[in-house]
């Protein structure tokens, strides 16, 4: 049975135009077994119709803070205490601004500030409006208090511009709802490790070598496991994404520093190795930049990085319960993550094909097979936080839901 089954969720639709994506929210929403009530902000109302959500949802679409027959019932308060989950989608950088500073000038931030229930936002807006200062500033002020967020991911926008501010794709925020959800906490007291995105291996003080890795589905996992309960350091290499709320971030830029955080960490029970590690480094990285000219090529002498991955995995004595690798393939996908796992010793390997007609490096979904000792499994093509949703729940299942160290 869904997680989403037999819930209520309360979905404040505010201005952004991402809002036309919110009839397909509500109806993904309820084919997992949840009931949908709306509340459509003023300029939300000018981008998606409330009629056309009253019908998706099979509810009343509320949008008046002075309605006389809900206020009479005091609504904002009934509303924002029936759900069991208050979702703001698209969440345009007004309504944020009005969050984190306690505002209350319409129906919708009037129930967001009297709600005493959970509440997971969905970004939506320019790039511009994104990177400004006071909506980064806003953010870590909701996040302190406990917001949930979901997105925004990368991509072209309405205004015909490209960067970050797109609001996550209905599949994904329905990922995280469940999330949300879940009942129980079932990694309550479970310390988890979590590398994500590329290692830079520096060439000079200017150039490095690196890889495509986006970071997105070491994020997802990190938010996921946390989402469960469980303690999580994230060991991140250099990625354009916002630090999960909730979780510690180490911060770190080449394979030898990933290696010393991962080192750190320990011990924890589950460990999920989700970065792009370099496999090579300079052996003696230039201290001035490498000037081209004379008709003199540079010549790079390479040497191997330490192995993270099995590392962890040969740890002895501070070996976590559970080690669970990625291989990023460009053929051969499956044959060569059943080789990977056994030359690396990890329990799981997260197989998936990064080659460039997949779209997994920097995109939104992953395609990806689970190889164990017990065989292979082939999951759909799934957004990112639903991989990291699936996954995250068979963690949970291996380690029983409970903690030894």
């Amino acid at each position: 049975m869904s997680e989403l089954a037999g819930k209520r969720i309360l979905l404040v639709v505010s201005g952004g135009i991402a809002a036309y994506k919110c009839p397909d929210l509500v109806r993904r929403i309820r084919e997992r077994g949840a009931a949908v009530r709306c509340v459509v902000t003023r300029a939300g109302a000018q981008l998606v119709s409330p009629l056309a959500l009253a019908a998706v949802s099979g509810e009343k679409v509320h949008t008046d803070l002075f309605s006389l027959t809900d206020e009479a019932e005091i609504g904002h308060i009934r509303l924002s205490r029936e759900a069991d989950l208050v979702v703001v989608a698209p969440a345009t950088a007004d309504i944020l601004a009005k969050m984190a500073h306690g505002l209350a000038d319409d129906l919708a931030t009037t129930l967001l500030l009297a709600t005493d229930k959970r509440v997971l936002v969905a970004p939506a807006m320019n790039v511009r409006m994104w990177e400004h200062p006071a909506t980064q500033a806003n953010l870590v002020l909701l996040r302190q208090r406990g917001i949930l967020q979901v997105g925004p991911t990368e991509g072209p926008m309405a205004c015909n511009e490209f960067g970050m501010g797109r609001m996550a794709e209905p599949e994904e925020i329905v990922a995280a709802i469940a999330g949300a959800l879940r009942e129980g906490r079932a990694l309550a007291g479970v310390k988890a490790l979590v590398t994500s995105g590329p290692t830079y291996e520096a060439i000079d003080p200017v150039r490095f070598i690196g890889n495509r890795s986006s970071g997105k589905q070491g994020h997802a996992i990190a938010r996921a496991l946390a989402g469960l309960g469980a303690e999580v350091t994230l060991v991140s290499g250099p990625v354009a994404l916002a630090d999960p709320p909730g979780i510690r971030v180490v911060h770190v830029e080449s394979a030898l520093d990933m290696l010393a955080a991962c080192r750190a960490a320990l011990p924890v029970d589950v460990a999920v190795c989700a970065a792009a590690v370099a496999d090579w480094r300079s052996e003696t990285p230039a201290e001035q930049k490498i000037k081209k000219g004379g008709g003199r090529r540079p010549e790079l002498a390479l040497v191997e990085n330490p192995d993270i991955l099995a590392t962890l995995a040969a740890g002895g004595a501070s070996r976590p319960r559970l080690v669970v690798g990625f291989a990023a393939e460009t053929s051969d996908v499956v044959e060569n993550a059943r080789a990977k796992r056994a030359a690396k010793g990890c329990d799981w390997i997260v197989a998936n094909d990064v080659s460039a007609a997949a779209g997994t490096f920097g995109g939104d979904a992953n395609t990806v097979h689970l190889v164990t000792a017990e065989g292979v499994d082939s999951w759909p093509r799934l957004g990112k936080d639903e991989v990291a949703a699936r996954l995250v729940g068979l963690v949970a299942a291996a380690l029983g839901g409970g903690r030894t160290r």
